[in-house]
């Protein structure tokens, strides 16, 4: 008996030094993804302007001023530098991800959200920016060589480049650029066909149909709470009728609250069984192309199932869609989009 108390014992001391030194390594892997995170734009702030009448009107002296500090109506903002942010894209393709020849092949980013990490609140935004929003796009020739800078639909920016790390890291700057050279901590472009695997991950998700889209798929009535499978998920957040006016600002709509869905609908199933993360992003590795470390996603993956979100934290940038000559534009309210990246970005300190 006591030989077998011995064996047991040995055993498991064996057993709590393994979990013990997976639990040191899960830690360690989470302190050196911070730490990469930290790193990529310790040294960065948006740009926003002042006026010369704000400026003037300040308080506080030359040398009490910091340089990431914002005066807007009467009051000072600081820059958050303990957000995280990172912009998600839906490339409008329905194969792997493969590399293309340069040009204009990189796809279309269709859906483009911002999901933004506040640690000292402790809470999750998204925002979500029309793919018809007129801004700077940098056009490339087919060599891959800068020719110039003009106003286009920033969705369009993506299909530039080789379809993968370079096309990411053209949207990116433009997204950026757009707010006011916003610091992007990384980058998860997904092809659309991942959808369903995606969603069919979690279960698949609860919506109240939006919109009437029974010419593709006679399950999607107006009004109707229907449960989102397979193909059907993908044609709810994918399809929208080109033919159609604001047909891509109705879509948005769709895919915000799609969205909002599926953030809980995974937050609970993560919750369940620490695995679901690692399973989705393994699932769509061949669709996907990120610059997301594993160790960086072991450190983000328990803030986004822990950190507070609802719909009030889905925010959709204010604007006017207009006809262009052959597609739609959307115009960002400029007003408005400054005083969001303040909202987010920025703790109100005067």
């Amino acid at each position: 008996m006591r030989k077998k108390s011995r064996v047991f014992l040995v055993i498991w001391a064996v057993f709590a030094t393994l979990v013990a030194a997976g639990l040191i390594a899960f830690e360690v892997l989470r302190i050196f993804g911070k730490t990469s995170l930290d790193s990529k734009s310790v040294t960065s702030t948006p740009m926003l302007e002042q006026s010369d009448e704000q400026q003037d009107s300040a308080t506080i002296s030359s040398s009490e001023w910091e340089a990431d500090w914002v005066r807007y109506n009467g009051a000072i903002y600081d820059y958050n530098e303990d957000i995280k942010t990172f912009l998600i894209m839906g490339i409008d393709k329905t194969d792997e991800v493969i590399p293309v020849a340069e040009g204009t092949d990189g796809g279309q980013a269709d859906g483009l959200f911002l999901l933004v990490l506040d640690p000292r609140t402790e809470s999750i935004k998204v925002i979500a920016i029309n793919r018809n929003t007129m801004t700077d796009v940098d056009i490339y020739d087919d060599h891959g060589r800068y020719m110039t800078t003009t106003i286009a639909q920033i969705a369009v920016q993506h299909g530039f480049g080789d379809g993968v790390e370079e096309s990411c890291e053209y949207q990116v700057k433009a997204v950026s650029k757009l707010f006011y050279q916003l610091p992007i901590h990384g980058y998860a472009a997904i092809n659309m066909s991942a959808i369903s695997t995606i969603n069919d991950n979690i279960g698949g998700v609860d919506v109240v149909v939006l919109e009437d889209l029974t010419s593709v798929d006679k399950t999607l009535k107006e009004g109707e709470q229907v449960h989102l499978m397979g193909d059907t998920a993908f044609t709810y957040v994918k399809y929208r009728d080109v033919s159609e006016y604001k047909s891509s600002d109705k879509r948005l709509l769709r895919q915000k609250q799609y969205l909002k869905a599926f953030i809980e609908k995974a937050r609970v199933k993560s919750r369940e069984d620490s695995s679901t993360a690692l399973d989705i992003y393994t699932s769509i590795t061949s669709y996907m192309t990120t610059d997301i470390t594993a160790d960086e996603l072991t450190y983000l993956v328990p803030l986004i199932n822990e950190y507070e979100f609802d719909s009030e934290d889905i925010i959709t940038l204010e604007g006017t869609t207009k006809k262009g000559e052959d597609f739609e534009e959307f115009y960002v309210d400029e007003v408005a989009l400054y005083e969001t990246i303040l909202d987010v970005f920025y703790v109100k300190i005067g």
